[in-house]
């Protein structure tokens, strides 16, 4: 008995995977540039009431946002090899991404709608068409 494998031809969506790791990469240093000044300089950028924004302090928030960005980073790196589990890790984290924007809606409104409309295009390029990052990199191979 013979076992067909169909494969699925990779459409054009494969490009916008990709699109989605450039940004990710990018969504990750701003992320860290984020965390990095939150540490460097608490009372110039965030707006903090009674010392504290939200669950974290300013220097709280920066470390919080520091870590998130080391790791978009790594999984969009990873997520260029056409991983499975780069690809959930990267849907995890543009989620995680779009709710700590969302707690910065009162602070800086306009970046974060852009940053969560960002991660909503990420999350769709990714669960749409992720699948085709990997047959895009393995051939078809032929059944004897």
């Amino acid at each position: 008995m013979s076992t067909a494998h169909h494969t699925v031809a990779p459409t054009g969506w494969t490009a916008w995977v990709s699109f989605a790791g450039v940004i990710l990469i990018i969504n990750g240093v701003f992320s860290g540039l984020q965390g990095l000044v939150a540490l460097t300089g608490p009372d110039t950028y965030y707006l903090s009431t009674s010392g504290a924004l939200f669950i974290f302090d300013a220097k709280g928030w920066g470390w919080w946002n520091l870590a998130l960005g080391v790791l978009l980073i790594l999984t969009a790196v990873a997520l260029f090899s056409g991983a499975t589990w780069a690809r959930i890790v990267a849907v995890v984290l543009a989620g995680i991404s779009a709710v700590v924007q969302l707690m910065l809606i009162p602070v800086q409104p306009w970046w974060s709608f852009i940053v969560i409309a960002i991660d909503v295009l990420i999350i769709y390029a990714i669960i749409a068409h992720g699948s085709e990052m990997r047959t895009e990199e393995t051939p078809p191979t032929v059944a004897s």
